[in-house]
């Protein structure tokens, strides 16, 4: 199996949204990232079910959607009836967090969820074998353009031996710093699907640049 690229809209000119979403259309990446804030679990605002709709509207690929909200469960169905392929909510947020994944895949979406920087993967070994994918946040959520945190490449390595043992289907996703600077290094670890936002959007060529994110030699870098 290949990898994903999944360019995060958080990093796009909101202006020119439209546009942005044309030239993702016209790129060799996978799905579109969106990055769902809610001023409490983390500090940013971004936007909610209404400009996820207008996304879907206009993206070809399918959408990502990471909800770094508390509370997920009351807007899951939302969130799918705006188009979401794919569901992550975070670990952190989550009291139940089996009962929410199956609350995910009853709307048809994958379900994933995430693991902020200072969250063990250990803690995902009692739900991995139901999961769609894990996303594990390379730095603290919230804001976009931050800092690659590096320990972040023991985690992945880490889940992805927990994977194997059990056999799960997850998906292993990085988001937050990722770009060619460590793309290699990353895949090498284990990851599936990895999230580029700054690392697209603020390139001279932002289909260029998926273009080299999706040309990495694979087999050169997995054990």
């Amino acid at each position: 199996m290949g990898y994903f690229i999944a360019p995060s809209i958080l990093a796009a000119d909101f202006g020119n949204l439209q546009r942005d979403i044309k030239m993702i259309n016209a790129s060799n990446c996978d799905w579109l990232h969106v990055d769902i804030m809610d001023g409490k679990f983390v500090p940013n605002i971004s936007f909610g079910p209404a400009i996820t709709k207008v996304m879907k509207n206009h993206c070809e690929k399918p959408l990502d959607v990471h909800l770094m909200i508390e509370d997920p469960d009351r807007y899951i169905q939302d969130f799918r009836d705006a188009g979401a392929d794919v569901i992550t909510v975070h670990l952190e947020a989550c009291p139940h967090l089996h009962r929410t994944i199956q609350a995910i895949q009853a709307t048809g979406a994958k379900a994933g969820v995430a693991l902020n920087p200072h969250s063990p993967v250990s803690m995902l070994k009692d739900v991995l074998e139901i999961l769609d994918l894990v996303c594990i946040m390379s730095v603290n959520p919230g804001f976009g353009g931050q800092k690659f945190i590096y320990q972040t490449l023991n985690k992945v390595k880490e889940l992805r031996d927990i994977r194997d043992v059990i056999n799960s289907k997850a998906l292993i996703e990085i988001d937050g710093g990722v770009g060619l600077q460590n793309a290699e290094a990353l895949l090498k670890a284990g990851a599936d699907v990895l999230v580029a936002g700054s690392a697209v959007f603020k390139t001279e060529n932002p289909i260029q640049t998926i273009e080299k994110l999706k040309n990495i030699d694979v087999h050169t870098y997995l054990n």
